[in-house]
């Protein structure tokens, strides 16, 4: 997020992008598609035709490595999900970009959900759902999400009246005394 989607006052709190497991899948198709046209040039070599087997086979290779490497990791670098101390934010795209920012105040549930391997990587997932109609927002592995959902809570309640009048929830403008 930059500074100019910043309101007068707001300060960064957190700035994160996905768990580096979302590139996975990525690195092991690379992997694939540099051994693929090495095979090929060595089974290739002395044959009628062996150049243009490799060059072929390593044409296949970037084309497909553009599809299911270049562009995964272009999604992982411009994808951002950042709190400030006054909203939550999601950012993503590639040439259009999409956005949604929660205001804190209007946060009601913070819901994390960690698979095994999540554990053990250290990241899960992050259902924000907020005082409206939308669906929450759903930020797919976080890293440290458990701190993350802390952090945020610690954001939620640091100006909490301790009303349960439903009047003032956490965070939300002061309201003007006295009727």
């Amino acid at each position: 997020m930059k500074g100019s989607q910043l309101a007068d006052g707001e300060q960064i709190i957190l700035n994160l992008r996905s768990h580096w497991k979302t590139l996975i899948p990525a690195v092991i198709v690379a992997a694939v598609l540099v051994a693929i046209p090495t095979v090929a040039s060595y089974l290739s070599y002395g044959h009628e035709y062996g150049s243009w087997i490799s060059l072929g086979t390593t044409l296949v290779a970037l084309i497909i490595g553009v599809r299911y490497v270049l562009i995964p990791i272009w999604r992982w670098t411009t994808s951002r999900f950042v709190v400030t101390n006054r909203k939550v934010s999601q950012r993503s795209g590639l040439l259009t970009k999409v956005s949604r920012d929660i205001p804190l105040h209007r946060v009601n549930d913070l819901a994390v959900t960690r698979t095994p391997v999540d554990r053990i990587l250290g990241c899960g997932n992050l259902l924000i759902s907020d005082a409206t109609e939308k669906a929450g927002m759903e930020v797919i592995d976080v890293p440290r999400v458990e701190s993350v959902q802390v952090q945020i809570q610690n954001l939620l309640y640091r100006y909490d009246d301790g009303s349960d009048d439903g009047e003032w929830p956490p965070n939300e403008p002061p309201r003007p005394r006295g009727r």
